[in-house]
C-alpha cells in the first residue's frame, strides 16, 4: 500500500511537467514559423475571410511598401467557395475580384503560385497593406521556403497597383488638388 501512495505522489509531481512538453504539432510548427519570420513573412492568427470559419487561422503576410499599396482581392479555393463565384485558375475562385485587371507581370506569377500551393491553402488575400496566404500549415519549413520568393515577386509586381491610386500619401505630401 505504501508503494501505491509513493507512485501516485510521483505521478502527481511529474504530470504538470508533462503538460509543459510541446506536442508533436508544436514541435513541427516552431521551425516553420521561425523560417517564415527570418524570411520577412509575418505570421498572424486571425479570422480568415471565409464564411463558416469562426476560429483563428494562420495567415502568412507579405507587406507592401507603405508608399506603394496593393490592390484589393480575395481568392478562395474552390472546395471552400460557392459555384456562383467567378473561376480564376484551376481550383481557385474570385471572392473579390480586383477593380482593374492585374498587370501581366503579376497575373502570371499569381496563376503559377496558385497551381503550386498545398491543398490546405484556402485563401490568398490582397489588401492595400499586404498579401496574405491563409493555410493550415501542413508543410515543413523547407517546403514553405520554396513559396517565399514567388510571393515576393507577386508582392513586388502588385505594389503600387492600388485600387484607388493616390489614396495614401507620404507624410507631409499634399493632395493633388492643393
Amino acid at each position: 500500500m505504501v508503494w501505491v501512495v509513493i507512485v501516485a505522489a510521483l505521478l502527481l509531481m511529474i504530470s504538470p511537467v508533462m503538460w509543459l512538453k510541446p506536442s508533436a504539432r508544436q514541435r513541427r510548427l516552431a521551425p516553420l514559423r521561425s523560417a517564415a519570420n527570418k524570411a520577412g513573412v509575418k505570421v498572424v492568427m486571425e479570422k480568415p475571410p471565409l464564411h463558416g470559419i469562426g476560429t483563428p487561422m494562420p495567415g502568412y503576410r507579405w507587406s507592401y511598401p507603405s508608399d506603394a499599396p496593393g490592390p484589393r482581392f480575395v481568392l478562395v479555393r474552390a472546395s471552400e467557395a460557392s459555384d456562383v463565384l467567378e473561376p480564376c485558375v484551376a481550383d481557385w475562385r474570385w471572392r473579390i475580384e480586383p477593380l482593374r485587371p492585374l498587370p501581366e507581370a503579376a497575373r502570371r506569377p499569381l496563376e503559377a503560385l496558385l497551381m503550386r500551393l498545398p491543398q490546405d491553402a484556402l485563401v490568398v488575400e490582397s489588401s492595400e497593406f499586404a498579401i496574405t496566404l491563409w493555410w493550415w500549415e501542413s508543410q515543413t519549413a523547407e517546403r514553405f521556403l520554396t513559396y517565399v520568393e514567388d510571393f515576393r515577386l507577386l508582392r513586388d509586381a502588385l505594389a503600387g497597383y492600388a485600387d484607388h491610386p493616390g489614396a495614401r500619401r507620404a507624410f507631409g505630401e499634399k493632395s493633388p488638388g492643393n
